[in-house]
């Protein structure tokens, strides 16, 4: 049996919820980028407990919300959205939280700032080379993912195992 889709909607509204306020509260310089790893974080811990449709679902109601707000920009949509589904993906088919943040680095820090570079040239006026996204997306999205691993592996025997040997999925 699946999780419900009332579950996975008020999860998902909750990680949203901290998503909009831990972004604007945790950034920090680290070699010349500016570092918010909070949406790092909740993409890998979404992706992991709702899915891929509901984490790129809460990605985009995250980077909404901040844009609306003024504390993002357009360039969160495409790093956050790519990101989030990769892990919900990736872990839907590997039950592998290694695998999940992977999923994290690759599909925001990688991927998330090739496709956010046109956008910026177009909707920014930003020059300069695709290759200068990649290492403030990628730094982020390790900073993150770090502390989101840390978190699911504190939680992860006490509520992802059962929930596993719930739905009959393997450990």
């Amino acid at each position: 049996m699946k999780k419900s889709v009332t579950y996975k909607m008020i999860l998902t509204a909750i990680l949203a919820a901290i998503g909009v306020v831990g972004g604007s509260l945790f950034e920090f310089p680290v070699l010349g980028a500016r570092v918010a790893p909070m949406q790092h974080l909740i993409n890998l811990i979404s992706g992991v407990l709702v899915g891929p449709w509901w984490a790129v679902t809460q990605a985009f109601i995250t980077s909404l919300i901040r844009n609306i707000l003024g504390t993002g920009t357009v360039l969160a949509f495409p790093g956050s959205m790519i990101g989030a589904f990769c892990v919900g993906w990736l872990f839907q088919k590997t039950q592998s939280l290694i695998v999940a943040a992977m999923g994290e680095l690759i599909g925001t820090g990688v991927i998330g700032a090739i496709v956010a570079y046109p956008l910026a040239a177009w909707l920014m006026g930003t020059t300069g080379a695709v290759f200068l996204f990649i290492p403030s997306f990628f730094l982020s999205a390790l900073v993150g993912v770090i502390v989101g691993y840390l978190i699911l592996k504190s939680i992860w025997n006490r509520v992802i195992v059962p929930q596993q040997k719930k739905l009959g999925m393997k450990k």
